[in-house]
């Protein structure tokens, strides 16, 4: 029997990079990144031009000279001596602290709104979709300045708390709400505290075992655990047993009226209140729709058969069709998370000093640095629109219906 021999391969030459299509998109995309890359130098070194023209080098040394300006919100201690890394760090973590915030925050009444604008109560379901057009279709800085004033118009100047005044403190006399901020308890630390904060931590951390646990549970053997009670329990009775048990290791420290206002305590100031809430309530505003939305694409005959065995509205919505709503819902919300944490950059209208005041605004004020500033400013918001959005990916793949 005759062996077969394979064809000879043809040679490689040159014009198959444009006549052949196994080349030709290869080669199309390289030369679009060489000229790509030829812009960016032309960019740059025309930059560098004007600057060196213009007596200016591109330098962040500035970053380690004295900032010589105060920060109101602080969430680490910061002085006028510092230097503008370190007022740059304190920008960037009261940015992180209202988007965090904001987003959980968000989530919570967007979701609740959303559920609520498919009640079959006729007044509900109007008044939400009017909150919802409300939201959309005004300006996110009119909201800001709104809620701004109430805090600031509308609540009792700290005098008012005097013996005798209009105003009193809410929650057993610890928390002031006045027209210079909410004052509220600070904790104090003693020893054993530590202690207490890890045992709380290994709780939260149980609660996303036990969750997982029953999940399993229940997929092998229909058996369904009380989770909400048994997460509650996980989340509250071994840090107070630890608490008790050590001899009560952290304290209150109360905010008391003194002189023209309150001293102790943690001032939130108005100025956070307003943008945590204004952001939190324009973005809810879309993630109801994106809510709505997902919830009408399942199939209405999930809702009947889910009635037909027995379960009830509001758990057929848990365990039936928000699961399945995830997969429409979590892409648009990535969106409105990434805008929410952009449009915190409006901060500056209300006093609030984020990022955008203190690296983007002040220290290219004082140090004439606006290049670098604005750079460095853009580079923080990149990097904390992709860490958003790997983590939301991440959870979207989690989530999303896998076929067999």
């Amino acid at each position: 029997m005759a062996a077969m021999s394979a064809p000879p391969r043809e040679a490689f030459r040159l014009s198959q990079l444009l006549y052949d299509a196994r080349y030709r998109s290869l080669t199309i995309q390289v030369i679009a990144s060489i000229l790509i890359m030829l812009l960016l130098v032309e960019l740059v070194n025309n930059t560098v031009t004007n600057l060196a023209a213009l007596g200016k080098d591109i330098s962040f040394g500035f970053l380690w000279t004295t900032a010589g300006y105060d920060i109101n919100q602080q969430i680490i201690p910061f002085t006028s001596q510092d230097t503008h890394a370190r007022a740059a760090l304190v920008g960037i973590l009261n940015t992180l602290v209202v988007a965090v915030l904001g987003c959980i925050l968000a989530t919570i009444i967007g979701v609740l709104v959303g559920v609520l604008r498919l009640s079959k109560n006729w007044l509900v379901s109007r008044l939400m979709g009017v909150y919802v057009e409300a939201m959309r279709n005004t300006p996110l800085l009119i909201w800001i300045l709104i809620v701004f004033a109430v805090m600031t118009e509308a609540t009792p100047q700290p005098r008012e708390f005097r013996e005798g005044g209009s105003a009193s403190m809410i929650l057993w006399d610890s928390v002031a709400i006045s027209n210079r901020g909410v004052y509220i308890p600070r904790p104090v630390w003693g020893e054993g505290s530590g202690l207490v904060v890890a045992v709380f931590l290994l709780s939260v951390i149980g609660i996303f075992f036990l969750r997982a646990y029953a999940r399993r549970r229940q997929e092998a053997t229909g058996d369904q655990l009380p989770v909400l009670w048994m997460s509650l329990g996980l989340f509250f009775l071994p840090a107070l047993l630890a608490f008790f048990a050590l001899g009560r290791p952290i304290g209150l420290e109360l905010p008391e009226l003194g002189g023209f206002n309150f001293t102790g305590g943690i001032q939130v100031r108005n100025s956070f209140i307003a943008l945590w809430l204004a952001l939190s309530l324009y973005t809810s505003a879309f993630i109801a729709e994106n809510v709505r939305g997902g919830i009408l694409a399942i199939s209405k005959g999930q809702t009947e058969a889910s009635f037909a065995l027995g379960l009830r509205p509001n758990r057929t919505m848990q365990l039936v069709i928000l699961p399945q709503a995830l997969r429409v819902i979590i892409p648009p919300l990535i969106s409105q998370y990434l805008n929410l944490t952009k449009n915190s950059s409006l901060a500056i209208a209300v006093g609030y000093m984020d990022v955008r005041s203190t690296l983007g605004g002040i220290t290219i004020n004082q140090t004439g640095r606006e290049l670098e500033g604005m750079l460095l400013l853009g580079i923080f918001y990149l990097i904390t629109s992709l860490i958003i959005s790997s983590f939301m990916n991440l959870y979207n793949s989690n989530v999303k219906l896998k076929e067999r």
